[in-house]
């Protein structure tokens, strides 16, 4: 009887050319940018949305005298039209209010203000009160890819006093792909309630945790697959 090989032993060589790890590389650094773009489309939408709607309660305000209650009420009428956009609170509708005040013309949205993450438009909204400042944090975040939690450690220690305010220095207009930006980006929950993925994303996520232990631990995971069947749940067959 002869012995099975193992299977890399049973793999042909291949005679790659010699431009393949560049190409590889290359096709990388496109998806990775790709994805970038994808997801900087979206949150652009986000924000123009958001922006379009603190502007509505704004001329409203001014024409009919709209008070804290009457957005408490829309906020509740958005949450029971849309149970999955968490972003349409009471809270998060007032902060689409201030940031449609501090920045009434929707070009300047569109193309600077609508490159970093909402929450991260709320931080720097709440800790900097002047237009130019606020500029120069939302340049600054996308020019060196700053996560939610360095961008508010650079607003704490006021990097803008420390460094100048010389926004022409800037050069990026697009987050760098492996930057925390950029990853914080593909997975804010904003934008995944807004496109509706944020349960497809949190299911996935725990297939792939049983399917783990499966792997790992055979008898424990059999006993969860046993518990979760008895409620109810049916994990997909993958693809």
């Amino acid at each position: 009887m002869s012995k099975r090989l193992p299977a890399a032993a049973t793999k042909t060589s291949l005679s790659l050319p010699q431009d393949f790890v560049t190409l590889v590389e290359d096709i990388k650094v496109r998806i990775r940018t790709a994805q970038v773009k994808a997801v900087l489309g979206a949150n652009r939408e986000l924000v123009l949305l958001y922006w379009g709607i603190g502007r509505d309660i704004l001329k409203r305000q001014g024409s009919e005298g709209w008070g804290t209650k009457v957005i408490d009420r829309l906020g509740e009428e958005l949450r029971r039209a849309f149970p999955g956009m968490k972003g349409l609170s009471p809270r998060n509708l007032k902060y689409m209010r201030s940031f449609g005040e501090a920045y009434p013309e929707e070009a300047f949205v569109q193309q600077v203000a609508a490159q970093i993450p909402w929450f991260h438009n709320c931080v720097i909204l709440d800790r900097i009160k002047d237009r130019p400042t606020r500029e120069w944090y939302i340049r600054s975040t996308v020019e060196h890819g700053w996560s939610r939690n360095v961008l508010a450690m650079q607003l704490d220690t006021r990097l803008h006093e420390r460094k100048g305010k010389a926004i022409t220095n800037f050069e990026r207009t697009l987050p760098k792909p492996k930057s925390d930006l950029a990853r914080e980006m593909l997975k804010d929950p904003y934008q995944l309630d807004f496109l509706h993925l944020r349960d497809d994303v949190e299911e996935r996520v725990l297939e792939d945790q049983l399917v783990m232990h499966i792997t790992t631990f055979p008898e424990e995971s059999m006993t969860q697959l046993k518990n979760l069947s008895s409620l109810g749940f049916s994990p997909k067959e993958p693809v």
